[in-house]
């Protein structure tokens, strides 16, 4: 293979595309699809992938450049990989490099270094004394002045020197470096630098065989008392060398320089070992043993384990309420893929991925789990990702990105609580990790599980009405719960009732005497408030101010603990003011109920009651979640209160009660998909209650009861919430019954980000006549676009940025995504604007 086909890290829309580079004969063999490696691009040097390698006359090419460097020894990516990325691109209108990024830790999203190191040798030695007579001579050209010699000397001592170093070694010389550099003194190198490496440390070796370090201890004086019982140690843990020296100084308090003097008469060796970032070292995992499983779940196992032993591709959709035992079915079947030498990926949404979860699968495989998150550090996330890499892991159990796992032999997929929307990244590459999933698994003839007490009405229709040969998954059901035990009866509280009685609190009277009796009998609750901060608002009773996002058109959030206001879009903070910054009145108040509020009233109505608060303001340092979950499951807390972070993956057999503060939040948002989100919301928290022996009670307070979300949550009653709910979705053409693009255009000045937004619509209709493709979605049965905008975005200021919307629906065999991506480019052609962004998110999870 002489030609390398390389996708550059220049993420403009000009370089989408592989540019030729000639292998090097000592690059060869280790240059694979895949490969990430270091390539001049322009005047400088930029990191790219190899897609594909070809034969070819590199003579016959003009101008082709070489590759400069194959920055891994192992291909970070399979070729697999490579072909789910470009696939990515075209199905969510991205730039490959965005996708091949994508599937990389950030550790290796490295960055061009310019380094500086000395030019030509000169060709006659220098005039007259050195700089600096004590050094060694240091070759300059005749006739350099004082500070170009010093320029030279400080880059000879460095042998390569940053940029960034040299300019601030001679701040005031930028003319001077540059006229150096232009005459050949000194010279520029650029290459890849990681963002990390591995991580390395100092362990103890012993030099030389067991035996002879023992004859060699029993010969040495009894001066040497401390360095003979370091070595005497040593040669007693011979089992476990290398040892980290940091441990051999703790185990025997002894000082470095004792362990040196060892090294100095050649009897252990000092080197540095590399080491993996463990975040679970030193936690002890209790091994699990596979359960018994009912009726329901032997025969999803059985239909499941067919598939997986005859590696055949299938898509499960695994329906089964809350409790139904879906874990103890993946993990089974985990067990039945790796026993057939395959690897598995478990996908958990990141608010799921608690420590109980990661405690189940440790408990059955061990070392064998690579746990993949946010809440690790960035060099814990690399080592879990070589872990797999490497082979050392055959599960990776993590969120979203997880699905990029480097397996070579995948032969299982779950997605676990497959309906959530935080499996859809909202930021470019848009992907949808269920739709790679399925991917990826079709390319590795693996088998998918989707499982869900709550399955996406995209995901049921499909499985129920088999449309979509491309994504028609089988429908598994588990209706009954493992052990038995009924679903928690479920009370619906209306708000507007307790206003009328004089009820003003948050609490409704029921919930107020639930809590009570919770307390009374030791047992535990849950509350639920799908918002955190401290109150929804800050607002003046004498004019009418609300203070507001300068950035953002939105109302600040106000938070108690920093007594501050803080807009949760663009993270802009400031302090709560005591008077109108208006009027000047001093009647500014708190409006709406937050998880800090919800708190205070707590303790003011409950002396005595624990409360642990979990939102994004108590989890934001790393072990907060796993810290305050432990200290619930051990008892230290009444009442575990939070969004919906609490609302999924919690097992605690002690709670028995679990409230609902508001339950309408997210109906009033201007989508969609909003009913929907509200039934899988509280059907998922109403599951946390009653789970084991202890029967459980949910309390839902609502200010619309009569919503039909409420009212089939309140009954377990998915298939009623979904008949009504795709009525309302087919009589106005949304999804399941068509797909949708959502292009978002956005600018400083409002006039342009509007006239582009009414350009862009005006040529997505005109090319779409020209197609035939437009205006045919009255018809259900017909293929056809329509388009929706443009209008002002829900957020119609963000960060600073004018937003205007327009929504693409279309139904069919059509090439839509093509069709927008099309007029995108030409729009920011025509424009050349660097300020204008088009954003296009295909198959949008959220509309704001």
């Amino acid at each position: 293979m002489d030609i390398a086909k390389v996708i550059v890290d220049v993420p403009v829309r000009s370089t989408d595309r592989p540019f030729d580079y000639s292998i090097p004969e000592d690059l060869r063999v280790w240059t694979e699809v895949g490969s990430r490696v270091a390539v001049p691009f322009g005047h400088r040097t930029v990191q790219g992938f190899v897609v594909s390698l070809e034969y070819g006359d590199v003579q016959a090419v003009k101008g082709i450049k070489p590759i400069q460097e194959v920055l891994d020894l192992v291909p970070p990516l399979s070729p697999e990989l490579v072909e789910l990325a470009d696939w990515m691109s075209e199905r969510y209108a991205c730039r490959r490099i965005s996708a091949l990024q994508a599937m990389l830790p950030t550790a290796l999203k490295g960055k061009a270094e310019r380094l500086i190191s000395l030019g030509e040798e000169p060709d006659s030695a220098p005039q007259g004394d050195t700089l600096f007579p004590d050094e060694e001579f240091f070759p300059v050209f005749p006739g350099m002045d004082r500070v170009e010699r010093a320029i030279i000397e400080f880059v000879r001592r460095g042998g390569e020197v940053t940029m960034k170093q040299l300019t601030r070694a001679f701040p005031d010389e930028a003319e001077t470096i540059k006229f150096m550099l232009r005459r050949g003194n000194l010279q520029e190198v650029q290459f890849i630098k990681d963002k990390m490496g591995k991580k390395k440390l100092k362990a103890v070796d012993l030099a030389m065989e067991p035996e002879t370090a023992r004859e060699a201890l029993n010969s040495m004086s009894a001066r040497s008392a401390r360095q003979k019982e370091v070595l005497s140690f040593l040669i007693d843990m011979e089992a476990v060398l290398p040892m980290p020296l940091k441990d051999v100084l703790a185990a025997l308090q002894v000082a470095a320089g004792t362990v040196k003097g060892l090294e100095d008469k050649g009897l252990i060796e000092i080197t540095e070992v590399e080491v993996y970032r463990d975040p679970y070292r030193g936690r002890d995992f209790k091994p699990s043993e596979p359960l018994p499983l009912t009726a329901e779940q032997s025969a999803v196992y059985g239909a499941v384990s067919r598939a997986v032993d005859e590696q055949r591709h299938e898509v499960f959709l695994l329906h089964g309420v809350t409790g139904s035992g879906k874990t103890e079915i993946y993990l089974q079947t985990i067990r039945r893929c790796i026993d057939q030498g395959r690897q598995a990926v478990v996908l958990v949404p990141e608010i799921s991925l608690t420590p109980q979860m990661v405690e189940r699968f440790k408990g059955r495989f061990g070392s064998g789990v690579a746990v993949m998150h946010s809440r690790l550090s960035s060099g814990e996330r690399y080592d879990e990702w070589r872990k797999i890499r490497e082979g050392k892991a055959m599960v990776a159990v993590g969120a979203r990105s997880a699905i990029f796992a480097p397996f070579t032999n995948l032969g299982l997929i779950i997605m676990d609580e497959e309906h959530e929307t935080s499996y859809k990244q909202e930021e470019n590459p848009r992907y949808h990790a269920r739709d790679v999933a399925v991917r990826r698994a079709s390319r590795c003839d693996a088998v998918v599980i989707l499982g869900s007490a709550t399955p996406s009405l995209e995901s049921y229709y499909a499985a129920r009405s088999q449309s979509d040969e491309s994504f028609a998954p089988g429908l598994l059901e588990m209706p009954s719960r493992a052990l038995g035990n009924e679903l928690p009866a479920v009370e619906i509280v209306d708000m507007r009732e307790e206003l009328k009685e004089g009820n003003r609190s948050m609490f409704s009277r029921k919930l107020h005497a639930a809590l009570q009796e919770r307390l009374d009998r030791g047992e535990q609750t849950v509350l639920l408030l799908n918002r955190r901060g401290f109150s929804t608002f800050v607002m003046c009773r004498s004019c009418g101010y609300v203070a507001g996002c300068p950035e953002c058109d939105i109302s600040l959030t106000y938070h108690a603990r920093s007594s501050n206001l803080r807009c949760h879009y663009c993270g802009h903070a400031e302090p709560s003011p005591d008077t109108c910054p208006e009027c000047g009145s001093e009647h500014i108040r708190f409006f709406g109920t937050g998880t800090q509020r919800v708190e205070e009233e707590l303790g003011k109505l409950f002396p005595g009651m624990r409360v642990i608060r979990m939102d994004v303001d108590t989890t934001t340092e790393k072990g907060s979640h796993e810290k305050l979950l432990g200290q619930f499951r051990d008892k230290k807390a009444d009442v575990l209160l939070g969004t919906q972070m609490v609302a999924k993956g919690l097992d605690f057999p002690d709670v028995t009660l679990v409230g609902v503060i508001t339950a309408d939040s997210a109906l009033n948002l201007p989508d969609f998909r909003a009913a929907e989100k509200t039934f899988q919301l509280l059907t998922q928290v109403a599951g946390r209650a009653g789970r084991h022996t202890l029967p459980g009670e949910v309390l839902i307070q609502s200010y619309t009861p009569d919503h039909y979300s409420i009212i089939h949550a309140g009954k377990h009653d998915y298939h009623s919430f979904v008949r009504e709910e795709l009525k309302h979705r087919k009589a106005l053409h949304y999804p399941p019954y068509c797909r949708l693009i959502l292009v978002t255009l956005s600018h400083e000045q409002m006039p342009i980000a509007l006239r582009m937004a009414e350009n862009f619509a005006k040529t997505i209709e005109g090319k779409a006549r020209q197609r035939r493709w437009f205006g045919s979605m009255d018809k259900l049965t017909a293929d056809g676009l329509d388009l929706l905008g443009p209008v002002a975005s829900p957020l119609p200021r963000l960060k600073g940025r004018y937003r205007f919307q327009c929504m693409v629906k279309w139904r069919g065999e059509i090439d839509a995504i093509g069709l927008v991506r099309e007029v995108a480019e030409e729009l920011e052609d025509s424009l050349r604007d660097p300020v204008l962004q088009i954003s296009i998110d295909v198959d949008p999870q959220m509309l704001m």
